[in-house]
């Protein structure tokens, strides 16, 4: 590799190489071929790092889509995999000062390379414990294979116990049953996802400066527009893998299929949730390839060369005049240390940037949380299955908010947007998308009738204490437990816990077949005949699937409405601090966006969702599992009104900030001119700021923006 990538580098120097004692015709020519070394090479580097941005999103995405079949798998609660869900910020932030700092003063290529080789062991550990927790189990009356025989949910004396009763009870008096095989294996999905972070760090800033480095300065955003397309494609892939492996069951390719009892409609059905993340991996694995190949430098444009501008590998010493200037470095690098402290008074002296800060913060608090368990909120309240759901998200939503984002850079230069303009702008769609998101609360579906849950055994609202409701006279003969879940459908249309819960005194079928009869429970509220069951929860109202399309509707509408606001928002950070200052200020953008919001939010908006749960499972060994039923009503007002509480004070920042700018502008600054006088902000010129490469790095404003809406 090392021989291949100083061939590489010499290929490149001995095309740009320009003899000055031969005619201007060859010196033209040599100069064309250096062009077109140099064309070449940028664009075998952007192919790479397209490909880079593609695996990184799609992985991302991908999680997203596994939230819900993680939970049920490890039998963890939302909060815990909240937890998960932010140990990729965590691993981003440990290693992002380091990358941003010595990165650019070595092989930035491999750099990204090794980052790719990490990102893929990180894919790889998180699907390992499904190799070794055992095969996946769920609470199922057993059934014989013999459809002919019964048996008697309803048990009536000890010796009618199924082993699958008595295995639990001998586990609870095990002393070893702590240390039960896979009961801790989320950790190796949360130091997966920490290595995950690790690895996309250097991605990004090593990446984007190596093409502004390289690249002809006006194809420079051309590039980066293209890598940015690209990363956004990722998770409309990453969604639809989800949608395909969570049709397919967990222990595929490991048990009969045919004597799987539970459907993927059923809350405890877990998709092959592990199969993706191999997928993921090996691209990941693949796309770092090309890196190792690709030299450290390329040759510099020609119309770049006499640039004052310098990039930011020349920034540091090179081998060749590391003696000439280590006294020059050693002053300038003092003189930087001396500048830091001064640099942060001003630049938290700025209130539009402040104002801006914790405006972005709330926000994207609000906008985490609300994707993070978006899966869970549309499975949950609308009876979907997680195929279904990722699928709509992956082929309709994540497509809305790549439209937004262009339709937002696209108004800002058809309209010639000022600072004022940027903020009205960015104002206006948050405005809206909140009050679109508003309209949601309207459009949810009731509980489903479940006995002892959401209705009682007799038709009316259950009692306070929903665990001691799941106890009726009609089951009051049966030896039953309040901790299984085995939900059966009633010729009422009643979803009843489990078939012993329901008085069901034989069975006849096995696995999905399973039919149930003389269930004392069953029946018409007018009636106590006894009626029969069929395996699975009944489904939701008729109206659920109408409320269902409106919400999908509703909901595209305000991803692309909230995401017309991401570039204007973009451009007024960027042109309300000082020219030398904007770095600096991008990077404690990023840091504060990362620990205060990609960190905490789905953390404490899974502590919330948590608070709405009606009945939970229990572990083999005892103890609270994931949730069975949530309280829909209750789901929907915790979900969305977080949400909008979050996105309301995010307003109020706003329009703080719009404020704070009318303030100090004057009325011909409201659109800034192309002469180089200064605006509202105190910035330069708007051409500029579009061709600065501070400002063409988007992803810094907006964090794994494709994987957000």
């Amino acid at each position: 590799m090392e021989i291949s990538s100083k061939e590489n580098t010499h290929f490149f120097s001995n095309n740009t190489i320009l003899p000055v004692d031969r005619s201007s015709f060859k010196s033209e020519s040599s100069a064309s071929k250096g062009k077109q070394s140099c064309c070449g090479g940028i664009k075998i580097f952007l192919g790479a790092l397209s490909f880079v941005y593609f695996a990184k999103a799609l992985s991302g995405s991908y999680l997203k889509s596994t939230i819900t079949q993680i939970e049920r798998r490890f039998d963890i609660p939302s909060s815990l995999v909240g937890v998960i869900d932010g140990s990729f910020e965590i691993g981003n932030l440990l290693i992002i000062i380091l990358v941003s700092y010595f990165g650019a003063k070595l092989h930035r290529p491999r750099i990204i390379g090794a980052g790719c080789l990490i990102m893929s062991a990180g894919t790889f550990l998180i699907a390992m414990p499904q190799f070794f927790m055992g095969r996946y189990r769920y609470e199922r009356f057993p059934s014989t294979i013999n459809s002919t025989a019964s048996l008697s949910p309803c048990l009536q004396d000890k010796s009618q116990t199924p082993l699958s009763a008595l295995e639990k009870s001998q586990a609870k008096i095990n002393a070893g049953c702590e240390k039960e095989a896979g009961s801790s294996m989320w950790i190796y999905v949360l130091l997966g996802n920490l290595l995950r972070g690790i690895g996309e760090t250097p991605i990004q800033p090593l990446g984007i400066t190596y093409i502004d480095d390289y690249a002809v300065e006006e194809n420079a955003a051309l590039y980066i527009g293209c890598v940015q397309t690209v990363a956004i494609i990722g998770p409309i892939f990453g969604f639809l893998l989800g949608s395909l492996c969570a049709k397919l069951y967990v222990d595929i390719g490991f048990v009969d299929l045919d004597s799987v009892a539970i459907s993927p409609k059923d809350v405890q059905w877990v998709g092959a949730w592990w199969l993706g993340y191999l997928i993921a991996g090996v691209i990941s694995l693949l796309a770092g390839i090309p890196f190792w190949f690709l030299p450290r430098h390329l040759p510099k444009p020609e119309s770049r060369k006499d640039s004052s501008t310098s990039s930011e590998h020349s920034k540091f010493i090179t081998e060749e005049n590391k003696d000439q200037h280590t006294s020059h470095w050693q002053q300038a690098k003092l003189t930087e240390m001396a500048k830091f402290l001064p640099s942060l008074k001003n630049l938290f002296g700025n209130p539009v940037y402040i104002l801006y800060l914790c405006a972005s913060i709330i926000q994207f608090n609000s906008l985490i949380g609300m994707v993070t368990y978006k899966p869970k909120y549309i499975e949950q309240q609308y009876g979907q299955t997680s195929s279904k759901t990722n699928f709509v998200i992956g082929l309709i939503n994540i497509p809305a908010v790549a439209f937004g984002i262009f339709s937002g850079g696209l108004i800002m230069k058809k309209f010639g947007v000022g600072v004022l303009g940027a903020a009205k702008l960015s104002l206006g769609s948050s405005f809206l998308g909140y009050l679109l998101l508003l309209s949601l609360f309207a459009m949810g579906c009731e509980n489903s009738a479940v006995a002892g849950l959401t209705v009682s055994y007799h038709g009316t609202k259950p009692m306070s204490d929903h665990e001691q409701a799941l106890f009726s006279e009609c089951n009051s003969g049966c030896s039953c437990s309040r901790n299984d879940w085995a939900p059966i459908c009633g010729e009422n249309g009643v979803t009843y816990v489990s078939a012993c819960l329901a008085g069901c005194r034989a069975s006849s079928g096995s696995g999905k077949n399973t039919v149930f009869f003389n269930c004392s429970c069953v029946g018409t509220f007018e009636s106590s005949q006894s009626s029969s069951a069929v395996v699975g929860p009944c489904q939701k109202g008729n109206e659920c699937p109408k409320m269902f399309l409106y919400f999908l509707v509703i909901s595209v509408i305000t991803s692309y409405t909230l995401s017309v606001g991401g570039t204007p928002g973009y451009i007024l950070l960027l042109r309300c601090i000082k020219p030398h200052l904007k770095s600096f200020a991008l990077g404690i953008y990023t840091l504060a966006i990362r620990v205060l919001a990609g960190i905490p939010a789905p953390v404490y908006f899974g502590v919330a969702i948590d608070t709405t749960c009606l009945k939970w499972g229990s572990k083999r060994c005892g103890g609270r599992g994931a949730c069975r039923l949530y309280d829909s009503s209750a789901l929907r007002y915790v979900y969305l009104g977080l949400t909008l509480v979050l996105g309301t004070v995010s307003i109020l920042f706003s329009v703080a900030v719009l404020w704070v700018l009318r303030k100090k502008s004057s009325p011909q600054d409201e659109t800034l001119s192309a002469n180089g006088e200064r605006g509202a902000c105190g910035t330069k010129s708007r051409a500029d700021n579009f061709v600065n490469s501070d400002q063409l790095i988007q992803s810094t404003y907006w964090p794994e923006k494709e994987t957000r809406l």
